[in-house]
């Protein structure tokens, strides 16, 4: 599965979030940015403990909570929705992914 390095495609800027999830068990996001990172994904620290990653079609938030979880929140190109889920997959995480619409009114969901 190609990843397109770069910036967000501008055609997503505009959206507010409409993606978010949890990755459990995990209790630092720097493991998981780095995975991003070796698929050419854009990677950053934009917290004490934080990260966004980022592709032309998607752009998360990485940020641990208390406990074993991190959580996730960014844009997802929507036809892209199950290529997020797919690499999460691939990285052997436990996730709950959530979709939205522009109204906030949750299209699909998955569990991996």
């Amino acid at each position: 599965m190609p990843d397109e390095s770069g910036d967000l495609a501008p055609e997503w800027t505009i959206l507010s979030n409409n993606v978010c999830g949890v990755l459990h068990g995990h209790r630092d996001a720097a493991p998981l940015a780095e995975r991003f990172e070796r698929l050419g994904w854009r990677s950053r620290s934009s917290s004490w403990y934080g990260y966004e990653v980022g592709t032309t079609w998607c752009e998360v938030e990485l940020e641990p909570v208390d406990g074993q979880d991190v959580l996730l929140n960014g844009v997802v190109d929507p036809s892209r929705f199950d290529d997020l889920a797919a690499l999460l997959d691939r990285f052997g995480v436990s996730y709950t992914l959530e979709l939205y619409d522009e109204e906030g009114s949750l299209l699909r969901e998955t569990r991996g």
